[in-house]
Order: structure tokens, then C-alpha cells, then sequence
């Protein structure tokens, strides 16, 4: 069951990393936050990873094998990675719906499926 709130919690950090590190260009887009000093930018962003690292923490921590959960440090990560990516994709073609995927992308992804494969192995 840790293993299931670990990817949970994984799922919901990298939606608010993405919004933090991307959702700014957005706003940006739409003409809120054009006259922002870059350093309210800043914070603006900072505010939302708050709430990132309120839920990669705690799925580390979670997750961890020495903490009594079903993940090695290297396939906590590789796992990350993957769902940064995926999370990355769906949240780009709502929020940013010129972005398109294309051949290399899922090429790409099938790769690191394959990562996440022999990361396990």
C-alpha cells in the first residue's frame, strides 16, 4: 500500500512543480502576470512548490526502503522522472494547447518506460 501512496503523492507533487516551474508562462500568456517584477514571478512559483514539496517528501520518505517502503533511492527517481514527464505532457497540451506531441515524444517516453523497466530488474 506504501508503494500506491508513494506514486500518489509522486503524481500530485509534479502537478504542482509544473505549475510552478511553467504555470507563470501562462499567466504571462494571458496577459496576468505581464507586469510582474521577475521577482514576484519568483514567489509567485516558490508559493506553489510549497505545496510540491509538501507531497514529494512525504513519498520519499514514504516510498524509501530503509523507511520500511518498496523503492530503492534509484527507483524512487526513475519513477519521479517518469511521472514529472507524463504530468509535464497532459498539463502542457491543456494549459499550452499549440504543443503537440510528436513521434520523438513517445518514442522518448517508450524509452523511459524501458528505464523504468530495467531500473526494476
Amino acid at each position: 500500500m506504501s508503494g500506491l501512496y508513494t506514486v500518489l503523492l509522486l503524481i500530485c507533487s509534479n502537478v504542482f512543480m509544473t505549475l510552478a516551474w511553467y504555470g507563470h508562462l501562462k499567466l504571462n500568456q494571458t496577459g496576468i502576470s505581464s507586469n510582474w517584477p521577475l521577482f514576484g514571478i519568483i514567489l509567485f512559483s516558490w508559493a506553489i512548490a510549497f505545496f510540491e514539496y509538501c507531497c514529494q517528501v512525504p513519498a520519499n520518505r514514504i516510498g524509501f526502503v530503509d523507511n520500511g517502503g518498496p523503492f530503492t533511492l534509484m527507483q524512487l527517481k526513475v519513477i519521479q522522472e517518469v511521472i514529472s514527464l507524463v504530468v509535464f505532457c497532459i498539463i502542457a497540451n491543456i494549459l499550452f494547447q499549440g504543443q503537440h506531441l510528436h513521434w520523438n515524444h513517445l518514442a522518448a517516453l517508450i524509452c523511459l518506460v524501458l528505464a523504468v523497466y530495467f531500473v526494476f530488474k
